[in-house]
């Protein structure tokens, strides 16, 4: 806390609030600063617990870097999915952490069903993250996810659309298959008479046919 708290700039924090960035228990430090404290810290897995406990937001993202994947128990998990509440902790924090585990396909699934809108968001922030970072993945184990997307595609709430879509898109763009099934899903839901799943479908739909994620998945099938 001592190498945190001088790295605070008010008028970052000040950003931060703009963003839609809780800032209550924010110091305003930039992630660049804290991925590079964590680079100097290591793996953690006690400090971590520590941070996280502190309350303060840099404290937490900086947590989320260094602590150990392998040490993490699903009772962590859902303990510190309850305590998200920002969109940037709670991707961070999937990204960084809860998708290299071995429980984030079956958080992914259960929170997405979650009402909580923080938790929510954390399910599909996670299947965006594990279709990134996840090589070993199969297909299928995506293709299980499609409905789950479809079935939340109504959630109007900001913070869960948007998280939908990501997940929806980046499984779109793992491969030419997931491509296809993903488009198709997409233009499901886009049937579905809902303002929320009409524009989660339309920008998916948009980027998943695009030139640009057409000619990559053409080249990365060569």
């Amino acid at each position: 806390m001592t190498k945190l708290e001088p790295l605070g700039d008010p008028a970052f924090r000040t950003g931060m609030r703009q963003f839609g960035i809780e800032t209550k228990n924010a110091l305003g430090v930039p992630v660049p600063a804290l991925r590079k404290l964590a680079k100097e810290i290591g793996r953690d897995h006690k400090l971590a617990k520590e941070l996280w406990a502190s309350g303060v937001h840099e404290a937490r993202l900086l947590a989320t870097m260094i602590d150990d994947p392998g040490q993490v128990t699903e009772r962590q998990m859902d303990r510190w999915v309850k305590d998200f509440n920002s969109w940037d902790l709670c991707d961070q924090c999937c990204g960084n952490l809860f998708d290299k585990t071995r429980f984030a396909w079956a958080r992914a699934v259960a929170w997405a069903a979650r009402d909580e809108e923080f938790v929510k968001r954390a399910g599909f922030a996670l299947m965006a993250a594990l279709a990134v970072h996840d090589k070993r993945a199969t297909n299928r184990a995506f293709e299980r996810l499609f409905p789950i997307i479809r079935r939340e595609a109504t959630d109007g709430r900001n913070f869960v659309r948007k998280a939908v879509n990501w997940a929806l898109r980046q499984i779109g763009k793992r491969n030419r298959t997931l491509n296809r099934k993903a488009v198709a899903t997409a233009r499901a839901i886009r049937k579905i008479d809902s303002k929320a799943a009409r524009w989660i479908a339309s920008d998916a739909l948009r980027e998943l046919t695009g030139a640009a994620v057409q000619k990559r998945l053409r080249d990365q099938a060569r």
